[in-house]
């Protein structure tokens, strides 16, 4: 039996990966700090850990070897380089949740190569306070670098869906339906997204059913410009956004980004996967999200 270990399994798109893993009778452990209930029961196996602490982590994971390895939740080279250790000749298959936010804004479409983290100087400062997406880029690089076991790393841009704690769509729905201002700097601005249940079907096929290795974006086809995703929220609601480029910080939209930011799916496509239609999901869950809010 193929035996999984996710880390950050509890909520999100990784609730949602467990439960594919757990449909095609996958063993799964998930490593969690036992902060947030879950619905699997007897189902998974625990390990109760903060991956925080490295010299527990190691403990928790003993002489356990796993077919493949999800880490949904390393945000810094130093959580990498630990990763690394402790896993060595203990993982088959490592799948590291990346981000788009790797790239620079701008109207080119990103491809994989145009940041690339097999050759990326590796800060070795454990204690440096980087940015969301420089620690991503750090972590990937040491991954790449001196892992010796696979590892593909998922850019994934942001991530939308009923289940988002983070709430950024309902961000727009709510300040629509209350009248409130929405800030965007550059209403012109392209957008990709990828749905929560889309980012778990993609990161079972990465790790079950591919063989792809190195940094693989992944988004739903179709972009949006913000002035098209607004018209949407005004279409879901049923009412008119009030949108304005420059306002407090509190009514600055989430998605309020300086310039496109856009990603090139090739590599994946080519390797089989199918991605969903955002036009065909994205609309569907503003009105849900509308509904639920009204």
């Amino acid at each position: 039996m193929t035996n999984v270990l996710v880390l950050g399994g509890t909520r999100f798109f990784g609730k949602n990966l467990v439960e594919l893993l757990l449909k095609e009778n996958i063993q799964v452990t998930l490593l969690t700090r036992g902060q947030t209930e879950d619905e699997f029961g007897d189902r998974v196996q625990r390990l109760v850990v903060d991956r925080e602490d490295a010299v527990a982590l190691e403990k928790a994971i003993g002489d356990q070897q796993y077919d493949v390895v999800y880490d949904n939740i390393c945000f810094t080279p130093q959580q990498a380089r630990e990763a690394v250790a402790i896993f060595q000749h203990k993982a088959k298959r490592y799948i590291l949740t990346s981000s788009l936010s790797v790239y620079e804004f701008g109207q080119a479409v990103l491809h994989e190569p145009d940041v690339d983290t097999h050759h990326y100087t590796i800060d070795e400062d454990p204690e440096a306070k980087l940015s969301y997406g420089e620690g991503k880029r750090q972590a990937e690089a040491v991954f790449f670098q001196q892992a010796d076991f696979p590892v593909a790393a998922v850019r994934f841009p942001i991530v939308l869906g009923p289940n988002d704690y983070t709430k950024r769509l309902h961000f727009h729905v709510e300040r629509v339906l209350n009248n409130e201002v929405i800030g965007i700097s550059n209403i012109e601005a392209q957008m990709n997204f990828i749905h929560e249940q889309e980012a778990a079907e993609f990161l079972f096929w990465l790790g079950i059913s591919s063989d792809l290795t190195g940094p693989v974006n992944a988004r739903s086809d179709e972009e949006v410009s913000l002035r098209e995703f607004i018209k949407w929220v005004e279409q879901g609601t049923g009412q008119q956004a009030i949108v304005q480029s420059e306002t407090d910080e509190k009514a600055q939209s989430p998605f309020g980004v300086p310039d496109s930011w856009i990603m090139d799916t090739s590599k994946a496509k080519q390797a089989g996967f199918t991605f969903y239609v955002l036009s065909k999901w994205m609309p569907e869950l503003i009105k849900y999200i509308a509904s639920a809010t009204k």
